[in-house]
């Protein structure tokens, strides 16, 4: 299900063009890239949390709903991302390659969260890449405040995507202003 959720918009990728701050574009998606593999390699699999054979620990349950809740939040991110592209076609060579990271770090969290809903996007093209931006910032600082209860492969599959998320949102500052 998610695998087609990474799909859903063209995969063509704009050309690297260099940020007004002088690191190329694809430099800081290149290194989102690397956190997103990195997250992937820090384990995603397991024991259920149902109480079932191999029940889970209390720290288990913890973390499998810390998981859970991290995937809820990039669900909701990747439909912002959806949102804002119907609403601005014009955006999308900005936006595909940022969505098609967050399509992968739900890909690697979870296999069966519900899709997620965005808010109303901004009529400016302007206003809806800060409104993105802003949604990448809040659901980076969720993923950092998590990390102290967080096991330490969830912690560093946490951080790695809060990095992920930091960097979308300097991108789409950068587009904003450029």
């Amino acid at each position: 299900m998610n695998g087609e959720r990474a799909h859903t918009m063209s995969s063509a990728v704009a050309p690297a063009a260099p940020a007004p701050s002088g690191v190329p574009r694809r430099t800081v998606l290149a290194g989102a890239g690397v956190l997103a593999a990195g997250a992937a390699s820090a384990g995603c699999g397991g024991p259920s949390a149902d109480g079932g054979p191999g029940a889970l620990a209390e720290d288990d349950v913890a973390a499998v709903r810390l998981r859970r809740r991290t995937a809820r939040d990039s669900s909701a991110l990747l439909a912002s991302y959806d949102a804002v592209a119907a609403s601005h076609p014009a955006l999308d060579g900005t936006l595909r390659p940022l969505r098609a990271a967050v399509a992968r770090h739900l890909d690697v969290l979870a296999e069966d969260i519900p899709d997620g809903s965005a808010g109303p996007v901004p009529p400016e093209p302007e206003r809806a890449l800060s409104w993105l931006a802003d949604s990448e910032r809040r659901t980076a600082g969720t993923r950092l405040r998590a990390l102290d209860g967080a096991p330490p492969e969830l912690a560093r599959l946490l951080a790695s995507l809060a990095a992920a998320g930091s960097s979308h949102a300097y991108l789409l500052a950068e587009a904003r202003a450029g």
